[in-house]
């Protein structure tokens, strides 16, 4: 102990440059320290930023799928009701440039939808069916209005005249009121008339034919008078 108080007191002017040093280190240290808590400052905002991105591109996918799914809708009210499609003919005609383009945006846009909206992880993909469903519901617009307008001008007067009674013969098909034998007949009769003029998605035939079927399993309406 004697020997350090003697290098010491023999050495006291080593106290200034020591200081210095130390003082020199203190703030190195901390500098790193403040470098090191703002790299992880930064890392946490870049990291929060992404999970804003990722799910800011969630919600996006989402709301194109379910703008995906309102056109779909629209075009199966036309599918799973013969009535709208004798009253629009346009609409499942393939002759028309129209109705055409709006059947391959569909396709288009079909083909590009995501199973799920966590499955469109580029922004290219992302781009491209956002383009295909915008495509679509333009396409879709654009056929129901030129539809709606032409309605059946496009036939001569005896077509308009079968489209008139197959429309007729189809409320039959659907009445229950109707016997089984009336609502077979009324069927057959118009899908006759029909023939040459409307070609009806499978969907549309399944979804009337079920729709027969279920009458007819049910048998004749009670109070209906047996022929």
């Amino acid at each position: 102990m004697d020997s350090l108080f003697n290098f010491i007191g023999h050495n006291w002017w080593l106290v200034f440059p020591l200081s210095a040093l130390l003082a020199n280190w203190a703030r190195s240290w901390g500098k790193a320290a403040e470098r090191r808590h703002r790299r992880k400052v930064e890392l946490y905002r870049l990291k929060n930023h992404q999970a804003e991105v990722e799910q800011a591109g969630r919600d996006e996918v989402q709301a194109l799928i379910d703008a995906h799914d309102a056109v779909n809708r629209r075009w199966l009210d036309y599918e799973l009701d013969v009535g709208k499609l004798i009253d629009f003919p346009v609409m499942t005609d393939v002759r028309e440039p129209l109705t055409v383009a709006f059947l391959r945006a569909k396709r288009e846009a079909d083909g590009l939808r995501p199973a799920d909206p966590g499955q469109l992880t580029t922004s290219a993909r992302l781009t491209e069916y956002r383009a295909a469903v915008r495509g679509y519901e333009l396409a879709f617009d654009v056929a129901e209005r030129e539809a709606r307008r032409l309605k059946d001008s496009n036939f001569t007067g005896p077509e308009r005249e079968r489209l008139a009674t197959a429309r007729k013969l189809l409320r039959i098909a659907s009445d229950g009121a109707a016997t089984s034998a009336e609502r077979q007949t009324a069927y057959k009769r118009a899908r006759r008339e029909l023939d040459g003029l409307i070609v009806l998605p499978e969907a549309t035939v399944a979804s009337l034919e079920e729709k027969i079927a279920g009458m007819l399993d049910a048998g004749p309406a009670l109070g209906k008078p047996q022929g």
